[in-house]
């Protein structure tokens, strides 16, 4: 028999670390290859992680709510025979006494003197020096007497408050009444997601204004046909077919960015992300070759994944491998506004809400409906006019629906 450390797999695209949502099993337990041992909530979806082997559960060494980078620790498993390629192995050293001793070491990196035997790992340790935390005095909770980052920020949190319990006077404290909500799950993966695209992406932004007069009687002149097939339709499948056909015009929205090779890879398929305002945060998931769908595909499939993101039932592909996102911001309520990237696409349409104004048309004043659509786009490979060309093939054919039928 030998133990097995086994550490959080590469789940997916863009996915560096995860939040350890509920253990399945527990230490002492008997777990068969391939079933599932832990819940894992990442930046995309919440996911299963299965066991690579039969064994024997012995020791859990990532908490509930700890967030642990890919690679990191999760379980110590007791497995019969030669372990899975790639596993660090515990070498058994007591004999009959069943004590062990592991290769597993945290990593250490050059650090001041006072500080060399603090065991945390080189994130941990990067964290402390960013808030100014001493190490040496960290009560660290994690296995084996490891400093983990909620360590760092809870003795972070007590050096602010420090200071401020010193000079407060003790008399008249009158407690006001907050409410704390913890950023953690999909709110702490949106968090830091819209963090970095902001910080990263240099956002440019356009604005143009639809006439949807044709569009929203041709949806509902089709919305009857569609119930009898049992669909909801709204205008949201036919912009998403509109964006297709302009994505083929103008590919560089298509893209993302190789930044290590500085090349800018261009998709030549269409993986349309809808950005949904589920209970717990932000969530985009996308539909798989959208241009090749017809609207009644499109209305079924996006009512399906806006369903299982509220009921946070999305599985990793679902979410993975996006091409170009569009926030419909109208749904609402919002008349105008500019969205931010979703990394590592380039580009997202916003779809504002629907209104009515008079209009002159064929010199009769006529009321006509309108909405603002807008697009956030990376300026560091797309140009302004490029865009703009782009929104005006979208206006084009948004306000001639026939259009649609070429396709």
């Amino acid at each position: 028999m030998s133990r097995v450390t086994f550490k959080l797999p590469d789940i997916g695209e863009g996915v560096a670390e995860g939040e350890i949502i509920r253990w399945l099993v527990k230490e002492g337990d008997e777990v068969r290859q391939f079933q599932p041992i832990v819940e894992v909530l990442t930046a995309k979806a919440k996911v299963e992680i299965p066991s690579p082997y039969d064994g024997r559960i012995v020791k859990i060494l990532a908490k509930e709510g700890d967030v642990v980078p890919v690679g990191s620790p999760l379980v110590e498993i007791e497995v019969a025979g030669k372990p899975v390629d790639g596993e660090e192995v515990a070498v058994e050293a007591g004999g009959e006494t069943g004590e062990t001793t592991t290769q597993e070491q945290p990593v250490e990196v050059e650090m001041p003197r006072e500080e060399t035997r603090v065991r945390a790992p080189p994130g941990v340790r990067l964290l402390a020096k960013r808030l100014g935390v001493d190490l040496s005095r960290v009560r660290p909770t994690g296995p084996r007497g490891i400093v983990t980052r909620r360590d760092v920020e809870a003795a972070a949190r007590e050096e602010v408050v420090k200071p401020v319990e010193a000079v407060a006077k003790p008399t008249e404290q009158v407690e006001k009444p907050v409410e704390r909500i913890r950023i953690h799950g999909i709110r702490r993966f949106m968090y830091t997601t819209m963090t970095k695209a902001k910080q990263t992406i240099p956002h440019a932004y356009l604005i143009e204004e639809v006439d949807v007069t044709r569009l929203w009687e041709l949806r509902e002149r089709l919305k009857g046909y569609a119930a009898e097939k049992g669909v909801k339709l709204t205008i949201t499948p036919f912009i998403v077919k509109a964006v297709t056909m302009a994505l083929k015009e103008y590919p560089l929205l298509n893209a993302s960015i190789d930044e290590e090779r500085m090349e800018i890879i261009v998709k030549k398929y269409y993986n349309i992300g809808i950005a949904v305002d589920s209970p717990e945060g932000l969530v985009v998931p996308n539909i798989k070759d959208a241009d090749k769908k017809s609207i009644l595909e499109l209305a079924r499939e996006i009512r399906m994944l806006a369903d299982k993101a509220r009921k946070m039932e999305l599985s990793l592909e679902e979410v993975q491998d996006g091409t170009f996102s569009i926030t419909n911001i109208g749904a609402i309520g919002s008349i105008a506004g500019m969205a931010v990237i979703n990394p590592p696409e380039v580009a997202i349409l916003g779809v504002h809400r629907t209104f009515e104004r008079p209009a002159l048309v064929d010199g009769q004043l006529v009321n006509r409906k309108y909405m603002y659509i807008s697009i956030s786009f990376d300026h560091r490979i797309l140009e302004g006019a490029y865009v703009t060309r782009f929104l005006m093939r979208l206006k084009e054919i948004l306000e001639n629906p026939e259009l649609l039928l070429l396709e």
